[in-house]
C-alpha cells in the first residue's frame, strides 16, 4: 500500500491526474464524440469528457489509458459521481489499464435520447446501460467495479452477463435487491438508517430533494463517511452532476421502486425475475468495506456464500467510509488489479 500511495503522489505531481486530456480529445472509435457543444467539459480531476449513444442514452464518460489494455469500468453511486474515481484512474492507467468511468443515468452529461423514455431508476435498467455502453464502445469484456448504486450494478452485470464481466470489485458486497423482500420490516434501528428512502416515498420528499439537492448530498456525504474531511471544491465538482434534468426523477424512482411503490418497465420483467432469485456470482470477486462506513450495509458474513468463484473480502482501515474509492483510492485500485489477475 505504501508503494501504491507513493505512485499515486508521483502521478498527481506529474499531472497524470488530468486523465491525459490531450489524448482523450481523440475518440476511441468512430462513434465516440467529445461532449456536445454548449455543455461543460471537465478539465480538472476528471479529464476530458466524451459522449456516445448507447441504448436509450447518450452516456457521458471518461476514457483513459491504453486502448489495448485490459478494461476496467468504474461505476459511481448516489449521491456521488465520476469524481469518486479521480485518484483511482491514474493508478490503473499507469498499470496499463484502459479505464472507462461513465455517469450513470440521471447524472452529469448522461441524457436520454428521447423525451418519451421513462425516467426509470430500477436496478436492471442501470445494468442494461452498462452493457449498452460496452457494446457501443466495442468492449467485449471488462472488470466491473463500483460502490453504492455502482456496486449493485456491477453485481447485476456479473450475475446476468458473466461472459462480459472478467472480474468484479464490489464495495459492501452483494447488493442485488428484490422489492418483494424489501417490503419486510426491519428492526427500528435498521429502519432509521433508511430514513431518506421513506422521505423519497412522499411527494414532500420529491419536492424537498429537488429543492435541496446539494444540501441533501452534503448531509449524506457527512453521515456515510463521518471521518472523511472533504473540502468545498471537491464537493462542488461532484454536486454539479446533480443538475442533470433527469436526476431527481431517477433518484426518486430508484428508491420508490425498491419498496414496491413505483412500477418498473415491462421490458425488464424477465431480468428482475432472475434477480429476484438472488443468483450467485461466479466471476472472480473482491469485496471491500471501509472500517467507518456510516451508510446502511450488510455484514460480510451475510453475502460471502453468494460468490462461487475466486473470492476475497478486504476491510480498508483508517476511518474509511462509504465513498471508498475517493477516500482510499490506493486500496480500490489495488483490488481492481488483484482481482483482474486472480
Amino acid at each position: 500500500m505504501d508503494a501504491v500511495n507513493r505512485l499515486r503522489r508521483s502521478l498527481i505531481e506529474a499531472g497524470v491526474w488530468t486523465f491525459a486530456a490531450a489524448e482523450l480529445g481523440m475518440p476511441r472509435n468512430a462513434a465516440a464524440q467529445p461532449a456536445v457543444a454548449g455543455e461543460p467539459v471537465a478539465q480538472s480531476v476528471s479529464g476530458t469528457l466524451k459522449r456516445i449513444e448507447a441504448g436509450t442514452l447518450a452516456i457521458g464518460y471518461v476514457d483513459a489509458g491504453p486502448v489495448q489494455g485490459p478494461v476496467a469500468i468504474l461505476l459511481h453511486g448516489w449521491p456521488y459521481d465520476i469524481h469518486s474515481y479521480a485518484d483511482v484512474v491514474p493508478l490503473l492507467t499507469s498499470s496499463g489499464y484502459r479505464v472507462i468511468v461513465p455517469y450513470l443515468r440521471g447524472y452529469g452529461t448522461t441524457t436520454f435520447l428521447s423525451a418519451d423514455t421513462p425516467r426509470n431508476g430500477q436496478q436492471s435498467a442501470l445494468a442494461v446501460d452498462v452493457i449498452a455502453l460496452m457494446d457501443a464502445l466495442g468492449i467485449s469484456q471488462a472488470t466491473i467495479a463500483g460502490f453504492d448504486w455502482g456496486a449493485r450494478t456491477a453485481n447485476i452485470v456479473a450475475a446476468l452477463w458473466p461472459e462480459r464481466c472478467k472480474a468484479m470489485v464490489s464495495v459492501s458486497g452483494y447488493l442485488i435487491g428484490n422489492p418483494a423482500t424489501a417490503s419486510v420490516p426491519l428492526p427500528p434501528e435498521a429502519e432509521l438508517q433508511w430514513w431518506y428512502q421513506y422521505y423519497f416515498a412522499t411527494e414532500r420528499g420529491r419536492i424537498g430533494y429537488d429543492k435541496y439537492r446539494r444540501g441533501f448530498a452534503r448531509l449524506i456525504w457527512q453521515t456515510a463517511s463521518p471521518h472523511w474531511r472533504f473540502d468545498d471544491a471537491a464537493f462542488e465538482r461532484s454536486a454539479a452532476s446533480f443538475d442533470n434534468p433527469d436526476h431527481v426523477a431517477i433518484v426518486i424512482h430508484n428508491y420508490r421502486w425498491r419498496l414496491g411503490l413505483a412500477p418498473g418497465e415491462a421490458k425488464y420483467d424477465e431480468l428482475e425475475k432472475r434477480l429476484g432469485t438472488a443468483p450467485p456470482i461466479g466471476v472472480p470477486t473482491i469485496t471491500l468495506e471501509g472500517d467507518a462506513n456510516g451508510a446502511p450495509h450488510p455484514a460480510a458474513s451475510a453475502y460471502e456464500t453468494k460468490f462461487s468463484g475466486y473470492y476475497a473480502h478486504r476491510i480498508v482501515k483508517g476511518g474509511i467510509g462509504h465513498n471508498l474509492p475517493q477516500e482510499s483510492p490506493g486500496a480500490f485500485a489495488e483490488a481492481v488489479i488483484d482481482v483482474t489477475t486472480a
